[in-house]
C-alpha cells in the first residue's frame, strides 16, 4: 500500500510518520491520526488501512518520538505533553483544521491529554478533534473517582507490574536482550489467545533491539510519576478534564495489560458532557487493532460517521 512517507523537524528532533490516501498532498478527505503504543508501531494499523481508505479516509501514523533514530536523544523530553505537542504539529503541518484521533495503549494516553486540551479551551473555539477514541487504555479517573475503583486496584497492579519495571535505569537492556524476548513475552501476555506471526512482530523487534530506541521508549514511563515535574503534572491536570467530543472506548475482554474491569468501572464513573461510548471485543486482548482488524476498523468507522451526522 503506498504511502507519503513525511518527515517534520520539532524540539531538536526529526519526527517521522506515513500518509495515506493522500498520493498529491492535495486531498480533501477527512483525516485520522493513528497513534500506536508500547510495545508496538505503527504497523499495528496496517491490517485497518484499506477498510479507512476505503471509507473515504485520508490516514496519518506517526512513529511516536523515541521510536525512531531521528527521534531518540538523551537530552530529548518523553513526557505525555511533548508528545501531544508532537501530534498537533502533524495536524498543523498537513494544514488540517479537524481529524478523528485514534490511539493504542500511550497513543490513548496522548489521546487523552490532546482532549484535555481541546475541552480547555474558550467557547466557541472549533475543535481540532471531532471525535476521541481510545483502544485498551481508558480515560484518567477524574477527581475523586478513585474510590471507585478501589476494589479494582489489587488486581490492575497485577496486571501493570512491568511498569516499575519499565521505571528502572537499565530497563532497556532488558528490551534488547535477546531478541527483544521480553517484548514478545508481553505480547504473548497481553494477547494470550493471539498466535502472532513472526511477520507481525518483526517491526516491534527492529525497534526493540536498537538501544537508544529501547532506552527512548522507556523514557515515557521513567517521566510517568515525576511529580516534581511541571509537565507531568499539567498532562495529568488535562487528562482528568471531561471530554468535550463523541468518545468511543475500546477494549479486548482477555487483556492482560488493562483489566476490562477498570474499564468499566471508569466508564460508570466518567462525568463527561459528551457521548461517551465504552464497547468489549469478545475473544480479544490488548493488541486488538492487531488482532481483530475488521471488526475494530467498523467500529471506529461507525463512531466517525455517527459524530458527522
Amino acid at each position: 500500500m503506498k504511502a507519503r512517507k513525511l518527515q517534520l523537524a520539532r524540539d531538536g528532533l526529526v519526527l517521522s510518520a506515513n500518509l495515506y490516501g493522500d498520493s498529491d498532498g492535495n486531498s480533501n478527505k477527512p483525516l485520522l491520526v493513528l497513534l500506536h503504543g508500547f510495545p508496538d508501531t505503527p504497523h499495528s494499523w496496517d491490517e485497518l488501512l484499506p477498510n479507512f481508505l476505503a471509507a473515504g479516509y485520508q490516514v496519518l501514523t506517526p512513529w511516536l518520538r523515541g521510536y525512531t533514530q531521528g527521534s531518540a536523544k538523551r537530552g530529548a523530553s518523553y513526557d505525555l505533553l511533548s508528545v501531544a505537542a508532537d501530534i498537533e504539529a502533524w495536524r498543523r503541518e498537513l494544514k488540517v483544521e479537524q481529524a478523528h484521533l485514534v490511539g493504542h495503549d500511550w497513543g490513548a494516553a496522548i489521546a487523552n491529554v490532546l482532549a484535555g486540551q481541546q475541552a480547555g479551551a474558550q467557547a466557541g473555539h472549533c475543535p481540532h478533534w471531532q471525535t476521541i477514541s481510545l483502544l485498551a487504555v481508558p480515560p484518567m479517573p477524574q477527581v475523586g473517582q478513585w474510590l471507585g475503583l478501589m476494589p479494582q486496584l489489587p488486581k490492575q497492579a497485577l496486571y501493570s507490574a512491568y511498569m516499575p519495571v519499565m521505571q528502572l535505569s537499565a530497563s532497556h537492556r532488558l528490551l534488547t536482550r535477546n531478541n527483544a524476548a521480553y517484548v514478545r513475552r508481553l505480547w504473548q501476555r497481553w494477547s494470550p489467545g493471539w498466535q502472532f506471526s513472526h511477520n507481525e512482530f518483526a517491526p516491534a523487534q527492529q525497534v526493540f533491539t536498537q538501544p537508544e530506541l529501547a532506552w527512548a521508549s522507556t523514557r515515557y514511563y521513567r517521566n510517568l510519576f515525576r511529580w516534581y515535574d511541571a509537565a507531568v503534572r499539567q498532562a495529568f491536570k488535562l487528562m482528568q478534564r471531561p471530554f468535550n467530543v463523541p468518545t468511543l472506548v475500546l477494549v479486548g475482554e482477555n487483556d492482560g495489560c488493562m483489566h476490562p474491569q477498570t474499564h468499566a468501572l471508569i466508564e460508570q464513573t466518567r462525568l463527561s458532557s459528551a457521548e461517551f461510548q465504552l464497547a468489549v471485543l469478545p475473544n480479544c486482548g490488548h493488541f486488538l487493532q492487531a488482532e481483530q482488524p475488521q471488526a475494530v476498523a467498523e467500529g471506529l468507522i461507525k463512531h466517525f460517521r455517527h459524530a458527522q451526522k
